[in-house]
């Protein structure tokens, strides 16, 4: 009988303990409220990175491109303007071990695509030749002396594509037709995308600057 007595005696402990840990939970429950009070209306870093633009990829016979994109955004000559100038960047690449290729043309419905090979008055694409077409603005790697250079995997030299007299303005997020036209491995079309840039600007409208509120901490 008295075993049975001390246990009937610890039975109400039990919901006591409970009672404790009540108010335990609402002061933690409460830590987090304010914790997510205090970051709302804050830009986090991520806010102002832009993921880089990818350039498009396209295979024909032996030739690969890669990273095919215009140039954004534009400079003094390459405005990417209706009426102005626009600038290709991509890697022209003869997987080829024996036949060489040419770059007849590229021919868009933006306007009229001028080639500038690095040197001669033809775009020839070697066996295991890598042909770099850039600009300076496009933060690629550019030989403007037009030598080549060795790599493991053949040469690599460089060359300019423009688009003259552009039809349209340029727009960030859009993708143009160009059709590049080799000599040997014939046409293959490419939607080319426009290269966002190494900045991009952020942009609130009056919605977003209400409900953000001041950029503060607590």
């Amino acid at each position: 009988m008295t075993a049975l007595t001390a246990v009937t005696a610890a039975s109400p402990a039990a919901p006591t303990r409970r009672r404790r840990l009540a108010p335990v939970a609402a002061l933690a429950a409460g830590a987090a409220l304010i914790l997510s009070g205090c970051g709302a209306g804050q830009i986090s870093q991520t806010a102002d990175q832009v993921a880089a633009v990818n350039g498009n990829t396209a295979d024909i016979g032996t030739i690969a491109l890669r990273n095919v994109h215009i140039v954004y955004p534009g400079t003094a000559t390459h405005t990417n303007t209706a009426g102005g100038q626009a600038a290709l960047a991509l890697s022209i690449i003869n997987t080829g071990e024996t036949v060489p290729d040419e770059l007849t043309s590229v021919t868009t419905d933006l306007g009229t695509v001028k080639i500038t090979p690095a040197e001669g008055d033809k775009l020839e694409i070697s066996p295991s030749e890598t042909v770099v077409v850039s600009t300076p603005s496009a933060g690629a790697e550019t030989h403007t002396t037009g030598e080549a250079v060795d790599t493991e995997a053949g040469e690599t030299k460089a060359a300019n594509i423009e688009v003259t007299g552009l039809t349209q303005n340029i727009t960030p997020g859009l993708t143009y037709d160009f059709s590049f036209n080799f000599k040997e491995n014939g046409t293959v079309l490419v939607q080319v995308p426009v290269d966002a840039g190494l900045e991009s600007p952020r942009h609130e409208s009056e919605i977003s600057k209400s409900t953000t509120g001041p950029a503060g901490g607590h």
